[in-house]
This record gives structure tokens, sequence and C-alpha cells, in this order.
């Protein structure tokens, strides 16, 4: 659930904060060596936290006239602008 990823997610920040205390105090190397694996552990967590959050979010609005901006397809500007297809038809 969220609340557990939200709690991995502090303990995870707090031990990268202790590493990188020992950084700055001339910890081991095998502590220095575990910074790069604590970080590439946050932005996991981090990913599944969001792409959850998105995923709520398109049911929310599923069905509704309107879809937040940031849950439209992205595409390109000029695709965006372009006549749809029963526009050009008429």
């Amino acid at each position: 659930t969220s609340k557990e990823l939200l709690k991995e997610l502090d303990e995870q920040k707090a031990e990268l904060a202790t590493l990188r205390v020992a950084k700055v105090s001339g910890g081991a190397a095998s502590k220095l060596a575990k910074i790069k694996i604590v970080r590439k552990g946050i932005a996991r967590i981090l990913t599944v936290y969001n792409q959850k959050q998105k995923s709520e979010a398109r049911k929310a609005c599923k069905g509704k006239k309107f879809v937040p901006l940031d849950l439209r397809p992205k595409k390109t500007r000029a695709i965006r602008r372009a006549l749809k297809v029963e526009q050009k038809y008429m």
C-alpha cells in the first residue's frame, strides 16, 4: 500500500543520511559503495508510488468529460493541435 511505501521511503532516506555522514567523517569503503544502492532504492520506491498515484487518478476521472492535463496523451504539439478525424471530413 501507499502507507507502506512511504514508510519504506522514510527508512531509506534516513539510511542515506547516515551514510552521507559516514562519508564526510571518513567511513569505510563498504558504506560509500552502499550510497548508490540506497539512492537507487529510493528511486524505485518513488517510481512505484507515482505510478500508483497516476493509475488511481486515471480511475477517478474515467468516464468524465474532462481529463487533467497530465493524464492526457502527450504526443507532439502539432498532433494535439491538428484537426480530429471527424473534423477533417465535415
